[in-house]
């Protein structure tokens, strides 16, 4: 039976295996190669996980099949300008054998309870624009497009 959990310490090498291979299928997008340059967590992920972990402002879930660690997702809350927080998903990925049966549903309602709980306003999470699939389940799960980032290459091959 699929579920989720808060992520421990020794989750984070499953962890990272898991962010390597959403990295491998991301990056041929368009976009991807930038996503992982600047919004994805940075190496040495074995620590970056690992300290994600221990932030009072972030959270680290893992989607389960039986107790086995099949996804996982990750979050941090950013305090607005204003003074509102604001709750943004820079991780979700679930192996490609284990999607479309509710797994990063559940990661993702767990994420919403800890921004509800933290006073967020609203929750961000990326898409880039050839992951189709990544977009429609965010829009499947209520999310909506609230501005498009628009990048033009400078440069060798530019």
């Amino acid at each position: 039976m699929e579920g989720s959990r808060r992520a421990e310490v020794g989750d984070v090498p499953r962890i990272v295996e898991l962010a390597l291979a959403l990295r491998d299928e991301i990056k041929p997008i368009r976009g991807g190669d930038l996503w992982a340059a600047h919004e994805a967590l940075p190496e040495p992920l074995d620590r970056s996980y690992a300290d994600y972990l221990a932030r009072e402002r972030t959270c680290v879930v893992v989607g389960t099949i039986d107790e086995t660690v099949m996804g996982f997702g990750a979050g941090e809350v950013q305090e607005l300008h204003d003074g509102s927080r604001l709750g943004v998903i820079i991780d979700l990925y679930v192996e490609p054998g284990a999607r479309e049966i509710g797994v990063g549903e559940e990661m993702v309602n767990q994420l919403l309870d800890f921004f509800g709980a933290a006073g967020c306003v609203g929750v961000d999470a990326w898409a880039l624009p050839g992951h189709r699939m990544t977009k429609n389940f965010f829009e499947d799960h209520a999310f909506v497009s609230r501005g498009i980032v628009v990048h033009r290459r400078l440069g060798p091959g530019a």
